[in-house]
């Protein structure tokens, strides 16, 4: 079979505009590798599988029928259906893996290589090309094969062992934070290749799992452990190392307080008027106050419970005081600054009209990030994928689609 004719990305004016990404995965980690680089110029393609789509698609929320955190997670993708599962796909999947920067991929650790792209092999083909492998546990090790979720990496990782009250046992995030975390995590070892292939001229694997992002972040917790044998313990919205640290009803909400050296702690006795208690020697150090937690932490749950919100804002505020409401999105979505920072964008979308989205992040002064489009139907973008960069015909984009493999 004659090599088809395949064209180079469309250049874009994001950081990111010279690079091709695949993206094979499905759901939450992997994807969220190919949202962040979409957000910044990347041309990603998203593979999948004909009749079978992404799962994301059928979680809520919906309105109608329209998968609403679909939208935000596809978003700047182009959408293809290839059944890279079937033998009789690989004539048009590997020019299609050949031609990209960077290929995406969340299966569980051997999938890609029963379907005949193990990209140790197409290495050797294909030197260039940078592999993110997302999977529960990673490629290596006895676990390498089991399947992973958010939920069990949270546990797994040890940070579920102490989230949450000491009375009521472990607590995961009411969100797949772990997902996220490492498809961050995946975006970012993704442009360290990129970068370190600018130097060598050969690509690599990105091996994440879901826990080892989580390690990473409670660093310290494993160091302490590794050298005290000292275990962190589980204090609800307290923190061990930060008293005090909570988050305080007050007569009609709720506050976070968070007080990290001696100072902010002085200008929280001044905005409760109790500078009386600047000379108790249960308070008079970090140290003293971490013994005597509860008490200092009663002291200020009682001051707030006599307050509003807006008066206990703008108290704590005026007295440098780190503090903030907890707010509900529909608080953050009507926010004054959160509106002059420009934190969430109006896309343009045929299914729902304008909707509104988190904006991409971080914010870089030369080539900021954009939404182009909202998540699109299956197979949206087969003609674009297929004619326009692979330079199939029209008879052979027909019989592929005949025969299921697209």
């Amino acid at each position: 079979m004659a090599e088809p004719a395949i064209a180079d990305p469309v250049p874009d004016a994001g950081a990111l505009g010279d690079l091709r990404v695949l993206e094979l995965g499905s759901m939450l980690a992997g994807p969220f590798v190919g949202s962040l680089l979409g957000d910044f110029g990347a041309e990603v393609i998203k593979i999948e599988k004909p009749g079978k789509p992404d799962a994301l698609r059928e979680w809520p929320p919906h309105k109608g029928e329209v998968p609403l955190w679909w939208k935000t997670m596809a978003r700047n993708k182009r959408l293809a259906t290839l059944d890279l599962s079937n033998p009789g796909a690989r004539d048009v999947a590997l020019p299609l893996i050949g031609r990209a920067d960077i290929v995406i991929e969340n299966f569980r650790p051997g999938t890609m290589e029963r379907w005949g792209f193990d990209p140790a092999v197409l290495a050797e083909t294909f030197p260039h090309l940078i592999w993110v492998r997302v999977s529960g546990y990673g490629q290596t090790g006895p676990y390498a094969g089991r399947g992973g979720y958010a939920t069990i990496a949270e546990a797994y990782s040890g940070l579920a062992s102490f989230a949450g009250y000491a009375d009521r046992g472990p607590m995961v995030s009411a969100f797949p934070m772990g997902d996220y975390l490492a498809g961050t995590f995946g975006a970012y070892g993704a442009l360290a290749a990129v970068h370190a292939r600018g130097r060598t001229g050969r690509g690599q694997v990105v091996d994440v799992s879901l826990f080892e992002p989580l390690l990473r972040i409670i660093e310290s917790v494993a160091v302490r452990y590794d050298q005290t044998g000292a275990l962190k313990p589980r204090l609800g919205n307290q923190m061990e190392e930060d008293v005090p640290r909570n988050i305080y009803a007050t007569s009609d909400g709720h506050i976070a307080v968070s007080c990290g050296s001696q100072r902010i702690f002085e200008n929280l006795l001044s905005a409760m008027d109790r500078l009386d208690l600047a000379t108790d020697p249960r308070f008079g150090s970090m140290a003293a106050r971490v013994e005597h937690r509860d008490a200092i932490d009663a002291i200020v749950g009682d001051w707030m419970k006599g307050v509003d919100t807006d008066t206990a804002e703008a108290r704590l505020s005026s007295a440098g005081v780190v503090a903030g409401r907890v707010n509900d999105m529909a608080a953050v979505m009507d926010d004054l600054h959160i509106a002059a920072r420009q934190a969430f964008a109006t896309v343009a979308d045929p299914d729902l009209g304008p909707v509104r989205m988190p904006a991409p992040v971080p914010r870089l002064s030369e080539t900021p990030g954009r939404i182009k489009w909202a998540g699109k139907t299956s197979g949206a973008d087969n003609d674009y994928v297929f004619r326009d960069i692979l330079g199939l015909a029209p008879a052979k984009i027909a019989a592929l689609s005949a025969s299921g493999l697209i």
